[in-house]
């Protein structure tokens, strides 16, 4: 036997030994307390006066007595424990160390009733929601992985590819400038997914805090929204707002700057040219409500059940312009700030973007 399974049979039979200890001072004391009192209830009651070697060998056979069934309590516990005890928990260590070898698909079956009052079919459950969650955990990371290996492998490519074409002797000056651009958006495409990349992982690592404060959500939303002019002119693309004044929140300003350029950018992206955009902030109650519409292709309700998990795009024909980060992290910034956002669409009508956010108290910074 190697020293970890001589200390855990060592430590079985400390067990053992302690459970007997237990057993035997229990037993002794109540066998000779009821001992004592017969004696003394005989001696009254029959006027029977017993000597020093009667007592003395009453003593000695009440002494194996206790013994003995202290033996035996001691055996009935251990094949009660055998049976009650380390079988199920045999079983979970046995899952549990299925789970650390990478089988996320392992489950704990529920035990009979008899097991109930342990506890172990509780534990069984919460278990066997682990390795759910686990289970979950796993298939987005491999996902994760996949994707992101994809979404690399694309831009790196293009620009693999149109770097070859440009080192062809007599490239005519329209063909260079147009590889040499096909270029920069791919490397800008590279840059702004490896950014959304890492503000993704330190939202969801909790490595972000919310940098409380009050300030006019009205004035953040035009700042964020003119950083846009130079496309909705371009797109000739109507603007139309409707924002209501003096609407203050308590939140972080730079955190919910994201969340309007994501909504606004995929907005102006999905809106034909001479399309509109809407944006509007009403207060409703102790919530400040943002809305952001398009006229655009729109998304079907099973899109609308995926359109903020990563990489996930509704629209491939628009996938060159975006990574499929954007709106995940959206709903991760509104998770964090404990605002609430959710989408309305129909095909061929466009999208409407609703954001929830609790306005600050009074309304006064």
């Amino acid at each position: 036997m190697n020293r970890i399974t001589k200390k855990v049979a060592k430590d079985r039979l400390l067990v053992v030994l302690w459970r007997y200890l237990t057993f035997f001072c229990v037993i002794a004391f109540a066998i000779t307390g009821c001992m004592i009192v017969f004696l003394r209830l005989i001696e009254q009651d029959l006027g029977v006066a017993y000597t020093e070697g009667n007592i003395s060998h009453a003593a000695v056979l009440t002494f194996i007595n206790v013994i003995l069934i202290s033996i035996f309590f001691t055996i009935i516990d251990v094949i009660r424990r055998k049976f009650m005890v380390e079988r199920p928990v045999r079983q979970i260590v046995g899952a549990a160390e299925r789970i650390m070898r990478g089988e996320f698909s392992v489950r704990i079956k529920p035990l009979p009733g008899i097991y109930d009052a342990a506890g172990f079919n509780v534990i069984i459950e919460y278990f066997n929601k682990m390795a759910d969650e686990l289970s979950g955990t796993e298939t987005l990371r491999t996902d994760f992985i996949a994707n992101v290996s994809h979404e690399l492998k694309t831009p790196l490519s293009v620009m693999q590819n149109y770097g070859t074409m440009l080192q062809s002797p007599n490239l005519p000056e329209e063909k260079r400038l147009e590889y040499a651009k096909a270029i920069t958006e791919s490397s800008r495409r590279l840059a702004d997914l490896i950014t959304n990349i890492l503000k993704l992982n330190k939202l969801e690592n909790q490595q972000i805090y919310p940098q409380w404060q009050a300030y006019n959500l009205g004035e953040q939303l035009c700042e964020c929204l003119l950083n846009f002019e130079n496309i909705w002119e371009k797109k000739e693309i109507e603007i139309d707002t409707d924002i209501e004044e003096e609407v203050f929140i308590d939140s972080d300003g730079e955190l919910l700057t994201l969340v309007w350029n994501n909504l606004f950018s995929n907005a102006m992206k999905f809106t034909e040219r001479g399309g509109c955009v809407s944006v509007s902030l009403k207060s409703d109650g102790c919530f400040a409500i943002v809305q952001v519409s398009d006229t655009g292709c729109g998304i079907s309700p099973e899109v609308g059940r995926h359109i903020f998990e990563k990489f996930y795009q509704g629209d491939t024909s628009h996938s060159t312009q975006g990574n499929g980060l954007g709106l995940a992290l959206v709903k991760r910034i509104m998770d964090i700030v404990d605002g609430d956002i959710s989408v309305q669409s129909e095909v061929g009508k466009g999208s409407t973007f609703i954001v929830r956010i609790r306005r600050k108290e009074n309304d006064t910074v």
